[in-house]
């Protein structure tokens, strides 16, 4: 059975609130054996599972965050979440906070229900003119 989106976003706010409350074992619960997280540095960076909740407790640290633009898509048993959101984070006492643009891939297990598999999270372009350029290309409107 497909999830609600309403379902899938419960889950994306349930894990980045684990996040921000520094709870590994909570976010242990939520991953994916084999998850994955791409963050967009230059070059970009990939963490494993066991890369990311350790990183939770060391360094990798999300203080705030609030999703604004959030789109699910449901196909069959994994969904996309994808969300503008503003994330106050901080990687080995550097911020990194902005604009971001928050993508998850969930699939439902046999066991376990629902889990992240990947997350990216990538900086917004803060160019205006870009999304009312790419918006008129929208054939559906």
């Amino acid at each position: 059975m497909a999830a609600s989106e309403a379902e899938i976003e419960a889950l994306a706010l349930t894990t980045m609130r684990a996040w921000v409350g520094g709870d590994a074992k909570a976010m242990k619960k939520l991953l994916a054996r084999d998850f994955m997280m791409m963050c967009g540095s230059t070059p970009p960076q990939l963490l494993d599972r066991p890369s990311f909740l350790a990183a939770i407790e060391r360094g990798f640290q999300c203080h705030r965050f609030t999703f604004r633009e959030v789109i699910v898509r449901t196909h069959g048993k994994s969904a996309w979440f994808v969300a503008g959101a503003e994330l106050a984070l901080e990687v080995g006492g550097k911020p990194w906070s902005g604009s971001f643009l928050v993508t998850d891939l969930w699939r439902k297990g046999t066991i376990g229900g629902w889990k992240l598999a990947e997350c990216s999270l990538a900086r917004l372009d803060g160019d205006d003119s870009l999304a009312p350029a790419i918006a008129r290309l929208q054939l559906w409107k």
